[in-house]
C-alpha cells in the first residue's frame, strides 16, 4: 500500500528540528532510519503531515562514557551499537541485544533512538535498556528533560514524549564485567521476538509480554531474596499480559517467558 501524501523537510540541525517539531507539533514524525515509521505509513496506521528527516544529523551520533554512564546519541545506529568497543567494555548487553535486531541491512540503518520512540512491546532495545535500567533524555525548545526508561513507555506505540520534544540521546549504566545474557525465541532468524528475555545485573526485561516492554519484577524480587534460579524464573511471567496472535496463544508465551527467563539467568550467572 501506499502512503498517503505528505511534506518533507530535512534540518541541518536539531535545534532546526526542535523548530520544526514547535511548529507543526502533532502532526510531524521524526524519520531516521524509517525502519520503524515507513511501515506503519505505508499500512496507513500513521498519516503525518510533515516528515522530519534527521537521519543526517551526525550530532546524534555517538557513543561515549561520562561518569557512571555510557551516553548514546538517539541517532546512533544498531550497527555501531552492536560494534562499540565502549559497550562491549561498559554495558555489553545493550551490544549483545543489537547484533540481534533484524538484519544487517536493518542494523545499518534502523537508530537506537528510533526504535525506543516507535515503542513496538516485540522490539528488542527497549527491553534491553529497561533491563539496563536506562534513562532517555528528550529535548523541546523548553529545555531537556530526562526520563527514566521505567517511565517512558505508556502504551502500545505510545511515550511519555511529548509532540514537540526529540529524544536526543540514551544513557545506561556502566555495567562493566557483570553478567548479561539476552534469550529470544523466534520463528526465523530475523523475526520479531515470540517472547525474548534480557538480563543483567538481577533485572529482568521482557519482550513482548504486554502493551509495553516489561520487567519481571516478580523474579527480581525473588532474586533479591535469595531464591534459587529455578524458582525465580517460575516467576517470569507474573504480571504480564501477552498478547495472542498466530505465532503463539498467551499461555505459550508465559511458558516461553518462564523457560527464556531460567536459561538468561543461567548464562548470566556464569552456568
Amino acid at each position: 500500500m501506499i502512503p498517503v501524501g505528505f511534506a518533507y523537510e530535512r534540518p541541518s540541525s536539531v535545534d532546526g528540528a526542535l523548530a520544526l517539531l514547535a511548529e507543526h507539533g502533532e502532526e510531524a514524525s521524526v524519520m531516521a532510519g524509517g525502519h520503524s515509521l515507513l511501515p506503519v505509513m505505508k499500512l496507513r496506521l500513521a498519516a503525518p503531515e510533515l516528515i522530519i528527516d534527521i537521519s543526517k544529523l551526525s550530532e546524534l551520533s555517538y557513543v561515549k562514557v561520562d561518569g557512571d554512564e555510557v551516553a548514546i546519541g538517539a541517532g546512533t545506529r544498531h550497527s555501531t551499537v552492536e560494534r562499540s568497543d565502549v559497550l562491549a567494555a561498559e554495558s555489553p548487553l545493550l551490544a549483545g541485544v543489537a547484533r540481534t535486531v533484524g538484519d544487517p541491512q536493518v542494523r545499518h540503518r534502523g537508530t537506537i533512538g528510533g526504535s525506543l520512540a516507535h515503542a513496538d512491546p516485540a522490539s528488542d532495545l527497549p527491553a534491553a535498556v529497561l533491563a539496563l535500567g536506562g534513562t532517555v533524555v528528550l529535548r523541546s525548545p523548553r529545555g531537556t528533560r530526562s526520563v527514566p526508561i521505567t517511565e517512558f513507555f505508556t502504551g502500545v506505540f505510545s511515550t511519555a514524549k511529548e509532540p514537540d520534544e526529540l529524544l536526543v540521546e540514551i544513557r545506561v549504566p556502566r555495567t562493566g564485567g557483570a553478567g548479561w545474557a539476552y534469550e529470544k525465541f523466534t520463528r526465523r532468524a530475523n523475526d520479531w521476538a515470540i517472547v525474548g528475555v534480557a538480563v543483567v545485573d538481577g533485572r529482568v526485561g521482557l519482550v513482548n509480554m504486554g502493551q509495553t516492554p516489561l520487567r519481571a519484577t516478580a523474579t527480581e524480587e525473588a532474586l533479591a531474596g535469595g531464591a534459587s534460579i529455578a524458582d525465580a524464573a517460575a516467576l517470569a511471567d507474573q504480571g504480564t499480559e501477552p498478547p495472542e496472535d498466530l505465532a503463539g496463544t498467551k499461555e505459550y508465551r508465559r511458558h516461553l517467558a518462564r523457560v527464556l527467563t531460567r536459561r538468561a539467568l543461567t548464562t548470566a550467572a556464569g552456568g
